[in-house]
């Protein structure tokens, strides 16, 4: 369950940095907005006796909307201004998307301050999501992690099929190849990289929603750790490939989930199940190390 809302948010980075060449860490907090824009839709709904189906959808749904213009804002706004000056410097983004990053937390804290003078959001807890089904192999689990898992693998099938088989698939991986050439074949870059954004801002919104149903919490700050665990898993399975996106926020949510489990056991209780963000950094660094293209990613050497 956990790595599914890993995989979703690592394929926002995935996509962007496939096309652009560019590390979004501004992504982490479009997830954030998913997360809060979900909370204030179900505080709302919840008084009014609505089915939690209905409840749920409508959150997801409006979620996804806000974070996908959100996310093509921010490309609007401030990316694409420094594409058209022919920025070369490869920091000069990086250093926007952290700016941008920090601007959206505060922006958030701002709306949230005014509005409810409280930073700290509850998801309400729905009874029928939180029982649990026995499965034939006598494992239980919650009803609520089923449709987490079930919301986030139609999401990932999706992608995938408008990216191999659609008009729109054909012109982001033209623009992800070489932008140039494909604007001389009649594709527009801007318009597929806005689109691009949209796409991944809209699943960054959903794993905000899922993520919040999982832990019942959120907060302005709330999309830091899971946005660097997914950009960990981005790079663990190949950073630009979508497969390998989803590959890699599986394996790090099974080795963390896993590896905190039995943390205390091999420590003899000297590390808790606190320290279980070891695991994900720790990934990183062997994978850097050793296979510095991911599982699924392959080597591009650099043209001269």
């Amino acid at each position: 369950m956990l790595g599914c809302v890993y995989a979703m948010i690592a394929l926002g980075y995935s996509m962007v940095y496939g096309v652009l060449g560019l590390i979004n860490f501004a992504h982490s907090e479009i997830f954030m907005i998913g997360a809060v824009v979900g909370a204030e839709v179900l505080r709302h709904m919840t008084p009014l006796g609505l089915h939690p189906a209905l409840s749920l959808t409508t959150a997801v749904c409006t979620a996804g909307i806000v974070s996908a213009l959100t996310a093509g804002t921010v490309e609007r706004l401030a990316y694409r201004p420094l594409r058209r000056h022919g920025t070369v410097n490869r920091l000069v983004p990086l250093i926007t998307a952290i700016g941008v990053s920090f601007l959206l937390q505060d922006l958030v804290r701002l709306i949230e301050g005014l509005w409810h003078n409280e930073f700290y959001l509850n998801y309400p807890s729905y009874p029928e999501i939180e029982k649990t089904i026995v499965l034939p192999f006598g494992a239980e689990i919650q009803i609520k992690a089923l449709i987490v898992m079930a919301v986030a693998f139609i999401m990932m099938l999706s992608l995938t099929l408008l990216v191999k088989k659609t008009r729109m698939g054909k012109a982001i991986r033209a623009v992800a190849e070489d932008a140039r050439t494909a604007s001389l074949m009649g594709v527009n870059p801007d318009a597929v990289i806005s689109r691009t954004f949209l796409i991944g801002g809209a699943l960054g919104g959903v794993a905000g929603v899922l993520f919040g149903v999982m832990f019942g919490q959120v907060n302005p700050f709330v999309g830091f750790v899971p946005g660097l665990k997914a950009f960990t898993a981005a790079v663990l399975g190949g950073i630009g490939s979508v497969p390998g996106a989803m590959l890699g926020g599986l394996l790090l949510g099974i080795i963390e989930t896993i590896g905190g489990t039995y943390l205390p056991f091999l420590t003899n209780g000297a590390m808790g199940t606190e320290y279980t963000d070891i695991f994900a950094f720790l990934v990183l660094v062997l994978l850097l190390l050793f296979r510095p293209h991911g599982l699924l990613g392959r080597h591009v050497p650099e043209k001269v």
